[in-house]
């Protein structure tokens, strides 16, 4: 019913539980997740739990680690994607981008390892998963110099005219946790201005927990945490069906052709 087009299942806070909290989200009607990769140590352990769970994967190195990502580590790539190119599971090189949020990073190593996997992506016509934080200018700079066969720009937090201009760029835009708080109210309306076949759902967890998982500072500090799961799917989907006047089951089928047409092996996959 649902697919949850941005998740990190691997991350180490679902070490404890993951087979719990994938059948948490199927009971819920999250039939299908997409797992991106963000560095090279975890390329097996992202494709290894799709094929375990029945899930799509992504290979990419995420903006956030390529600092501590060695040059050589696009040839490790660019090889993987050869050697699993047959498999219907991979289905997009990701996670990759930019980030301009976090101070004092490495924005021309940046850029270039994002150029390079735009080439690659390319090069093997797979779609890619963007990250997008304070960089949308320069990701469409990027993606003009080297365009690719579609993809989504990850939770999505642009101008709409830049967000107009991915999508004419071929790619649709994520939208999960962050759009369940009142006072996101740029990305809520873009949630309701957009076109329709422009919107995909996601919740990228563990991370980007939505309102009713929210902890304040003092609520970190004294040891609470906040971790998003993709069983939280469905309710974040409530605030896009809200925002945009839809029924679930409209929301559910609209959502899921988007990300299909994003990520196109994806219809592949029972």
């Amino acid at each position: 019913m649902w697919i949850d087009s941005h998740c990190h299942l691997d991350a180490a806070e679902f070490d404890a539980d993951r087979d719990a909290v994938i059948a948490r989200a199927r009971a819920g009607g999250v039939t299908q997740f997409v797992l991106p990769a963000v560095e090279r140590g975890n390329f097996d352990t992202v494709r290894e739990l799709a094929h375990t769970h029945g899930c799509a994967y992504a290979l990419g190195i995420h903006p956030l680690y390529v600092e501590r990502a060695a040059d050589d580590d696009l040839r490790h790539l660019r090889d993987a994607l050869t050697e699993h190119r047959g498999d219907a599971r991979l289905v997009a090189v990701g996670e990759i981008g930019l980030d301009h949020f976090v101070p004092g990073l490495d924005l021309a190593r940046q850029a270039r390892f994002y150029a390079a996997q735009l080439a690659i992506a390319r090069e093997f016509d797979l779609p890619v998963i963007l990250h997008v934080r304070k960089s949308a200018d320069t990701l469409l700079k990027h993606l003009r110099e080297l365009p690719v066969s579609g993809g989504i720009a990850h939770a999505f937090n642009g101008s709409e005219q830049q967000a107009l201009a991915f999508v004419g760029l071929g790619l649709r835009l994520g939208f999960g946790g962050a759009m369940t708080f009142e006072r996101a109210l740029q990305i809520r309306r873009l949630a309701q201005a957009l076109p329709a076949h422009a919107l995909v759902l996601e919740t990228d967890a563990p991370d980007i927990p939505p309102q009713w998982l929210y902890r304040s500072a003092p609520q970190r500090a004294a040891g609470e945490r906040a971790r998003n799961e993709p069983g939280e799917l469905p309710r974040i989907a409530q605030t896009l069906a809200a925002l945009r006047g839809m029924g679930l089951p409209a929301l559910a089928e609209l959502t899921s052709a988007n990300v299909r047409a994003a990520l196109p092996r994806l219809a592949r996959l029972a």
